[in-house]
């Protein structure tokens, strides 16, 4: 018993070109077009497009094409090969604006809780050895590029680093301190000017003009160097590479290949800043270190005021945002410094 109307459709043998008309109708469970016949188990039915004709793609190659596209749905409709889900979205604006809809309300989640859950698995799974071999190889690429040597002379520096060095001895008793750091003396020049920060690893920079600009407040330099420790005792420089770089870069850190992630170290450091979650986690951290090393860590507040009156235009143009010169020195970040 035939189902629904007879199709007039064009018949291709799959072995010529030629088209030959036939007649199309359904018996049961059975297509016949023409002579022939097969099961309809066998047959592949293209999802309905808008316009244009309609198609069966037959077993070895063959092929029905339907020139009269309304009649062939009426037909497929009857014999109960309604269109798909997704050919039903298709062909509805409102469905597919609901599809655009919840694609972006997807990639939203994933990008606000998702990367950060895979940035963090990443993180764990990383060790500290590649992290800071990582760093190692992201250092000398920046020196010569942003970076120069610094001038202050072997005396200088170990001043500077005996006066860590014994505040910091005092405060590991109260505030853990990460296993490994490495400060690095370097001149910043006018795109630099006074800054300091850390690179993935432990790896800290302090410039020539950070330490001139604080010369007379030591206090705000160790309270500078604590918030920089911070972030190195996080793994925040790595967290900010592997969400810049997503999915490839997480998976080139894992298997310890870091090409893909040293050639977009640059323009990473660049464009990107930490995170406000990650300054104050720092700046949480590095107030505590401070203050058990000794400093008196309202001196933060002259740091911004310097910062703000005599080198506004260097902080402004600063390529690094990574940079403690180019986070905000607002009211709230210098009285969370200040207050005890």
């Amino acid at each position: 018993m035939d189902v629904g109307p007879r199709l007039t459709a064009d018949w291709f043998d799959g072995r010529s070109a030629r088209a030959r008309p036939v007649e199309v109708w359904l018996e049961g469970a059975t297509l016949h077009y023409g002579e022939h016949s097969v099961a309809v188990s066998a047959l592949t039915w293209p999802e309905r497009q808008r316009h244009g004709q309609r198609q069966i793609l037959l077993p070895a190659g063959g092929l029905l094409s339907f020139a009269d596209a309304p009649a062939f749905d009426v037909w497929a409709k009857a014999s109960g090969r309604g269109d798909s889900v997704v050919v039903q979205w298709q062909q509805s604006w409102r469905l597919a604006l609901m599809s655009v809809v919840l694609l972006v309300a997807g990639l939203t989640a994933a990008y606000r809780w998702g990367l950060p859950w895979a940035v963090d698995k990443a993180v764990d799974a990383t060790p500290l050895s590649a992290e800071r071999a990582f760093g190692e190889q992201v250092l000398s690429r920046l020196d010569g590029d942003w970076l120069k040597h610094s001038k202050l002379d072997a005396e200088q520096q170990q001043g500077w680093r005996q006066r860590w060095a014994d505040a910091l001895t005092r405060a590991r008793a109260e505030v853990p301190v990460p296993q490994r750091f490495e400060i690095h003396f370097r001149a910043g020049g006018k795109a630099l000017g006074p800054n300091a920060f850390a690179l993935p690893g432990g790896d800290i920079v302090i410039t020539d003009e950070l330490l001139e600009l604080l010369a007379d407040e030591p206090d705000a330099v160790m309270t500078v160097l604590a918030h920089e420790i911070g972030h190195v005792q996080h793994r925040h420089g790595l967290r900010l590479m592997l969400r810049a770089g997503a999915v490839s870069i997480v998976a080139s850190v894992i298997i310890g290949d870091f090409s893909a992630l040293l050639a977009s170290a640059p323009a990473v450091l660049a464009g990107n800043a930490y995170s406000r979650d990650n300054e104050r986690e720092a700046d949480q951290y590095g107030r505590s270190l401070a203050r058990a090393g000794g400093a008196d860590t309202s001196r933060m507040a002259v740091f911004f005021e310097r910062l703000a009156e005599k080198h506004k235009a260097t902080v402004e143009n600063s390529p690094l945002a990574i940079a403690i010169s180019t986070h905000p020195a607002d009211e709230e970040r210098v009285r969370f410094f200040s207050e005890r």
